[in-house]
């Protein structure tokens, strides 16, 4: 009686420790599921923070690359406004040498018609480069505004001046066709000139 209750206490071990086997197989088994999840939460987690890295590193990239532009844009517009500055001086002086061309010109060709030469061709018809037209028509396209052109003064008559002192003006005539005539008492620089032989064909 005594061995039955000894094998019924041993069978009773035995069987527990079966039972708390298992249990530990069990607890075994799922931790290590939970150290394999760990460990992949970890190496996520790895990865997360080295794709911030990266986030962050172009994120700086791009502000440094907006303010390099913006710097740029600061440099472009003080450039621009430095060149419509220059622009403007330059169209100005244009314009001061135009209106000091003109009243030169417009003398010019009254003296030339009193010798019975042609007017000298206006600048326009020179070159085209040296109209002042052009020159504020360019401005204008450059700087998006429409400068204003000075009023266009009247046309001097270059006709032949009506002079009381007609009778001093028929001897001017006749001395410049004597020169005309007799070429060899002007001298040479005169004989060359390209009007001197217009003259001398007229004559």
């Amino acid at each position: 009686m005594a061995d039955e209750q000894e094998i019924m206490c041993k069978l009773e071990s035995i069987k527990e420790i079966r039972n708390k086997t298992l249990q530990m197989e069990k607890i075994k088994a799922r931790l290590k599921a939970e150290f394999e999840a760990l460990e992949s939460e970890e190496r996520h987690l790895k990865e997360y923070k080295q794709e911030m890295d990266l986030l962050l590193q172009e994120k700086m990239a791009h502000v440094e690359e907006l303010r390099l532009i913006h710097a740029d844009i600061n440099v472009m517009e003080n450039t621009i406004k430095q060149s419509e500055n220059d622009l403007n001086k330059l169209l100005e002086s244009t314009r001061r040498l135009h209106e000091e061309y003109k009243p030169l010109k417009e003398h010019v060709d009254a003296l030339r018609m009193t010798l019975g030469l042609q007017r000298l061709p206006d600048l326009c018809e020179e070159e085209e480069k040296l109209s002042l037209e052009r020159v504020c028509h360019v401005t204008s396209k450059s700087t998006g505004t429409r400068p204003s052109v000075p009023s266009a003064k009247p046309r001097a008559d270059l006709g032949t001046p009506k002079s009381p002192r007609g009778n001093r003006m028929n001897e001017i005539q006749k001395i410049v066709t004597s020169c005309v005539t007799c070429p060899s008492t002007l001298p040479v620089e005169w004989q060359i000139c390209p009007d001197f032989a217009e003259l001398q064909t007229q004559v």
